[in-house]
Formats: C-alpha cells, structure tokens, sequence
C-alpha cells in the first residue's frame, strides 16, 4: 500500500509539509470537513498553517483529482478525499455527512448522449443514530 506522500509524488505534487498534512487528514478523516474545519484541526500541529495555504493546497488536491469538493446545501463547502464515484448523507438533525456508495456507476444509468464529466448526488434526512434518539 502506497503512503501519502508517495500518492502525492505519483500524481505531481511536491509534498510540503503542509500538503502531506493536509491530504493524511483527509485521507484519515470520513467527517467531509470544510476547509475552515480542516485549518482549526491543523493549526497546533502546523503553526506557519493559515487559511489561505488551506484553500491553495486544497484547490491543488482537487486539480490533481485527489480531493473532491463536496456541496451539500447552500454554499458550504466540504471536502472528501474519498474520489470514487458515490454519493452523500447528510443528517438534518446532527449534520454529519457519510459516503453513499450505488451498486453501479451512475454514469450507466444516464443517456449515453451525454458526455458526463462529474457526477454529485446528495441525500438528507435523518441518520440512524438521530432516528434511535427520538
């Protein structure tokens, strides 16, 4: 199995300390963090770490296919190092979002008149530990 820094080799990005740390929490992480998420969680560990090195690396990582952004609702930006084709949850109660993985790819559910580039689908409602809650 390859190590984070050898994906980013592999795929052209000079590993900085703050990309490998960057990419190795996404990779690591299944909560789809925004990038303000990702610079509070990082910031201790990386103190020269600020928002706008966070923003740059992270537009590098989805330029480089490693990273996708993920838009649930709204405006609010989410990142998922998970680039296989699937879907996301989000809790309307606790907000926590998951991955969805479809049995096939959606792209073969589409008219193949379409050249499909991206595909992004969103489910919301309420997750099974809200639901046992109530």
């Amino acid at each position: 199995m390859k190590t984070n820094q050898e994906i980013l080799v592999q795929n052209g990005v000079s590993p900085s300390i703050q990309r490998l740390k960057i990419f190795s929490y996404l990779k690591a992480t299944k909560s789809h963090p925004t990038a303000y998420t990702i610079f509070n969680d990082l910031k201790d560990e990386i103190p020269s770490l600020s928002k706008t090195t966070v923003y740059n690396v992270l537009k590098l990582l989805i330029a480089k296919r490693l990273v996708q952004e993920v838009r649930i609702e709204g405006n609010e930006l989410r990142y998922d190092a998970e680039v296989r084709e699937h879907g996301h949850f989000k809790c309307d109660v606790c907000g926590e979002v998951s991955d969805v993985f479809l049995n096939q790819p959606l792209n073969l559910l589409l008219n193949h008149s379409y050249e499909v580039k991206e595909i992004q689908f969103n489910i919301t409602g309420v997750c099974k530990s809200c639901l046992t809650k109530k």
